[in-house]
């Protein structure tokens, strides 16, 4: 794996513990201020992000694999992944593949842009 995927994934990994903890402030401290989401039910900005935990976890478990990495220039890098998840109140796992950029900021990495596409036809072993 390379350096730039690994770190990536662990910051990513940080925006699903924080849905499986229901932790709003470690999801927003994860999202650049001008954040944008584009889900299949519609666009989301950093408030909305953050604002699904204000009942508590969204997200039981969750596993991801297939991750790449492309650098986008200066600063910044496209990672896509295959995210399996259950979600609260759900009996079945989901998956879906979801594309993050990222931005250098300081010290580390921000999500400035994340799309979710469920995978449909694909079956779930």
């Amino acid at each position: 794996m390379s350096a730039l995927r690994d770190e990536l994934l662990a910051c990513e990994t940080r925006v699903w513990e924080a849905l499986v903890a229901g932790d709003a402030a470690a999801d927003a401290a994860a999202l650049s201020a001008d954040f944008l989401g584009v889900y299949p039910d519609g666009f989301a900005g950093k408030g909305d992000h953050a604002g699904q935990l204000a009942g508590g976890p969204t997200v039981v478990r969750f596993h991801l694999t297939d991750g790449q990495v492309k650098p986008l220039g200066a600063g910044h890098a496209l990672l896509v992944y295959r995210a399996r998840y259950l979600r609260v109140g759900r009996a079945e796992e989901e998956e879906m593949y979801v594309s993050s950029i990222w931005r250098r900021s300081g010290e580390g990495w921000v999500n400035i842009f994340s799309q979710d596409t469920p995978a449909t036809g694909i079956p779930v072993p």
